[in-house]
C-alpha cells in the first residue's frame, strides 16, 4: 500500500505539470480569441482518455489483473514523450538550469503539500477510521487550515518568485473561474468515481459493465468541449457558454439524486449525457476567462492554478463522499447492536456482508445484511449526489455573479507579432520565417496569428 501511495504521488506529479503545460504551450502561441478552440481540441483527446481508461481498466481488473492497469500507461507515456520529443519545438529561454531552480518557490511547495495532506486525511478518517471530535481528526485539519494560511502569508510577504501571487485574486473573473474549477473537479470526480460502484452496488453491473455504462456521461463533453471553444472563437464570447455549462451541470445533478434501482435506463442515460455536456462546456471557456482578466505576464500561474483547484476539487471531492457513504453505512447498522469493531470490519470490507461464515459468526441474519447494504448504499450515493447537485448550483451563481466579461482582442498583439518576425529574421533569416508560416497553417491559424511565443526553432 506504501508503495502505490508513493508512485501514484509521482504520476499525479507528471500528470497534473502535462495538463498545465498543454494549456500554457497553446497560450503562449494561439491568440487569446483562438486559444478556447484548441485548448477544447486538446481537452477532447483527455476526456477520450477518460472514456476508454474506466473500461480498459474495468476489463483488466475482471479478466487479468488490477496490477495491468498502471502497466499499459508505460507504452502510452512512451509514445507521448517520443512524441514530445521530436513534435514540440523548444521556445528561447534566458538563463541557465541552476539560476531556474534556484528560484522556484519551495516554502511555498511545500505549505502547498502539507496543507493539502492535512486537510484530505481528516476527511478519510472521520467518522470510519476515527470519531469526528477526535484529537486524530481535529489535530491535523486545524493544522490543514493553519497551513494554508502560513501558505497566504509567505505567498504575499516572502516569496521572491510566489508560486501563487497573491494580487491575481483581485480580479473577480479570476476568482469566479477558481471556484466554478474547484466544484467542477469536485464532482466530476465524485461521479467519474461513485456512479459506477451505484451501477456495481445497486444495479448490480460488472466492473466492465459499470465501466461502459459511464460513457454516457464522458463521451458528451468531447464535443461540448469543441463547441464551446469554436463559439468563443467566432463570438468573442464567453460567458454565455459558462453560464449554460454549469447551469445545465447543475439541472443534471439535481435529477441524477432520483436514481434508484428502479430508475428507466434510458433517464440515467438521458441525464449523464446532459451533465457530461454541461461539464464539457465549462472546461475551455473558463481558461480562456481567467487568461483574458489578467496581463499576459500572469497567464501561466493563473491558468496552472486553476488546474490546481481543479484538481485539489477532485482529490477532496473522493475522501468527502467515502465518508458520506460511510456514515450512511454505520448509520445503516445501528439497528442491530453491533461492535464498533464489526461496524468498521463491514464499512471496510462490505463483502463480509455476502459471506455466510461472517454474517453466523456475528449473527447477522440474511435479511439484516441485504438491509445493510441496500439502505446504506442508497442513502450514501444519494447524499453524495445530494452534495454534487448543491455545489453545481453554487457554481452556477457564482458564474453568474462573478465572471465578467473581457475583450479577447489585445492592444499588444501586434507589437508581439512583429518582434517575433524580426527575431526570427535575426536568427535564422527569411528561410525560419517561412517554416514557422507553414507550421502555423497546418495547425489553422495565419501567419499573423502567431505570437512571441512561437518564436522557436523547427
Amino acid at each position: 500500500m506504501i508503495q502505490i501511495i508513493v508512485f501514484r504521488a509521482i504520476a499525479g506529479a507528471g500528470d497534473g505539470g502535462a495538463t498545465s503545460m498543454v494549456q500554457i504551450v497553446v497560450s503562449d502561441i494561439v491568440s487569446l480569441r483562438d486559444r478556447g478552440k484548441f485548448i477544447g481540441y486538446a481537452g477532447a483527446v483527455t476526456a477520450a482518455g477518460y472514456t476508454v481508461g474506466p473500461i480498459i481498466g474495468g476489463a483488466l481488473a475482471q479478466h487479468v489483473s488490477w496490477r495491468w492497469a498502471f502497466w499499459i500507461t508505460l507504452p502510452v507515456a512512451l509514445f507521448a514523450s517520443i512524441a514530445i520529443l521530436f513534435l514540440l519545438p523548444l521556445k528561447p529561454v534566458q538563463g541557465d538550469m541552476r539560476s531556474k531552480l534556484l528560484m522556484i518557490d519551495y516554502v511555498g511547495v511545500f505549505l502547498t503539500l502539507a496543507a493539502c495532506t492535512m486537510i484530505m486525511l481528516p476527511l478519510v478518517w472521520g467518522g470510519v477510521t476515527f470519531p469526528w471530535n477526535s484529537a486524530v481528526v481535529l489535530g491535523p485539519l486545524i493544522a490543514g487550515i493553519v497551513a494554508v494560511g502560513m501558505f497566504c502569508l509567505w505567498e504575499s510577504k516572502a516569496a521572491r518568485l510566489p508560486l501563487v501571487p497573491m494580487y491575481i485574486f483581485r480580479h473577480m473573473t479570476v476568482v469566479g473561474v477558481y471556484i466554478c474549477m474547484f466544484v467542477n473537479g469536485f464532482v466530476y470526480f465524485s461521479m467519474l468515481f461513485y456512479l459506477p460502484q451505484f451501477f456495481q452496488v445497486i444495479l448490480g453491473y460488472s466492473p466492465t459493465r459499470s465501466g461502459t455504462f459511464i460513457i454516457p456521461f464522458l463521451v458528451p463533453g468531447i464535443f461540448s468541449g469543441i463547441g464551446a471553444g469554436l463559439w468563443v472563437s467566432r463570438t468573442g464570447k464567453y460567458r454565455f457558454m459558462i453560464y449554460l455549462g454549469f447551469g445545465t451541470f447543475a439541472i443534471a445533478c439535481g435529477c441524477i439524486t432520483m436514481f434508484t434501482a428502479q430508475t428507466s435506463r434510458v433517464v440515467m442515460v438521458v441525464l449523464m449525457v446532459i451533465a457530461g455536456l454541461g461539464v464539457g462546456a465549462t472546461m475551455q471557456t473558463t481558461t480562456v476567462a481567467a487568461q483574458a482578466s489578467v496581463e499576459r505576464k500572469d497567464m501561466a500561474v493563473v491558468s496552472a492554478v486553476r488546474n490546481f483547484l481543479r484538481m485539489l476539487g477532485g482529490a477532496l471531492a473522493l475522501p468527502s463522499s467515502a465518508a458520506l457513504l460511510n456514515n450512511a453505512m454505520r448509520a445503516s447498522m445501528e439497528p442491530f447492536s453491533l461492535s464498533s469493531d464489526t461496524i468498521s470490519s463491514i464499512i471496510n470490507n462490505p463483502s463480509l456482508l455476502k459471506q455466510s461464515s461472517y454474517l453466523a459468526q456475528f449473527g447477522i441474519s440474511t435479511s439484516q445484511a441485504d438491509y445493510i447494504l441496500v439502505e446504506g448504499y442508497n442513502k450514501g450515493f444519494k447524499n453524495i449526489f445530494i452534495l454534487n447537485a448543491a455545489l453545481t448550483t453554487l457554481a452556477f451563481v457564482a458564474s453568474v455573479v462573478l465572471i465578467g466579461h473581457k475583450e479577447l482582442l489585445r492592444g499588444d498583439e501586434e507589437q508581439l507579432k512583429k518582434e517575433a518576425k524580426e527575431a526570427l529574421r535575426e536568427r535564422a533569416g527569411k528561410d525560419a520565417v517561412g517554416i514557422v508560416e507553414d507550421q502555423s497553417l497546418k495547425i489553422g491559424a495565419q501567419p499573423e496569428d502567431i505570437e512571441m511565443g512561437s518564436m522557436a526553432s523547427p
